[in-house]
């Protein structure tokens, strides 16, 4: 999806800051969310790619205002009530009841888990085509713009580099977000300048980035 989640590479978001001493959740209720967020996909059926999925349905004020583990809370949630685990509105009408207001919980939910076979554990796979690009070869990344969940960074799109490695193969997030199979494809590594992605001005460098077989055509 082309939406607000996708911020690699965009300007004006000014410089990140590294706190060396910053601990794996600065308040309790964080690591409270991370657990429940890990556990949803196991609860509702889904995935790691459907999880990522859910963060770029969020809507976008949403998306900016809730912060990190926020947006963990709200992907949960509406995992959780796409499989039918919960009714729609289940969790609002709850935190009204915890306030004091008096509310009726919404009980009326239909399981609706996921029904797909995966080709074992883990994300990698065997495939017995052969690589379609190999070390040294010139691609193009493809300008892919589409609905649903896919890998492509946006600032990359239409660019060219060149593969520097031959990753193993491995499912496509972009049918398994939404079950629609496995796809497992060859994984290159691409490098890119910087000069390529952001103009002359750039800092000089390289990014090195892992994209899937099907988001490349040779240049």
């Amino acid at each position: 999806m082309d939406g607000l989640h996708d911020m690699g590479g965009k300007q004006g978001w000014g410089t990140v800051a590294v706190d060396p001493d910053e601990p794996v959740f600065a308040t309790e209720w964080e690591g409270r969310a991370f657990a429940m967020g890990a556990m949803s996909g196991g609860l509702s059926g889904t995935n790691l790619d459907a999880f990522r999925h859910a963060l770029e349905r969020l809507h976008p004020m949403e998306y900016l205002i809730d912060g990190y583990y926020g947006r963990w809370l709200a992907c949960a949630e509406l995992l959780l009530v796409d499989s039918g685990i919960i009714p729609a509105g289940a969790v609002e009408a709850r935190a009204q009841k915890l306030l004091g207001n008096d509310v009726d919980e919404p009980t009326e939910a239909v399981e609706n888990k996921p029904q797909y076979e995966r080709g074992g554990g883990g994300s990698l796979r065997q495939i017995d085509a052969a690589p379609g690009f190999a070390v040294g070869d010139k691609v193009r990344a493809r300008d892919m713009h589409v609905s649903g969940h896919t890998r492509m960074p946006s600032y990359i799109r239409g660019r060219d580099g060149v593969v520097s490695a031959i990753r193993p193969a491995a499912v496509l997030p972009d049918a398994t977000a939404h079950f629609t199979g496995e796809d497992a494809q060859h994984v290159y590594t691409v490098d890119f300048d910087s000069t390529t992605l952001w103009g002359p001005d750039a800092e000089p460098a390289t990014l090195k980035i892992d994209l899937f077989e099907s988001y490349m055509e040779a240049r």
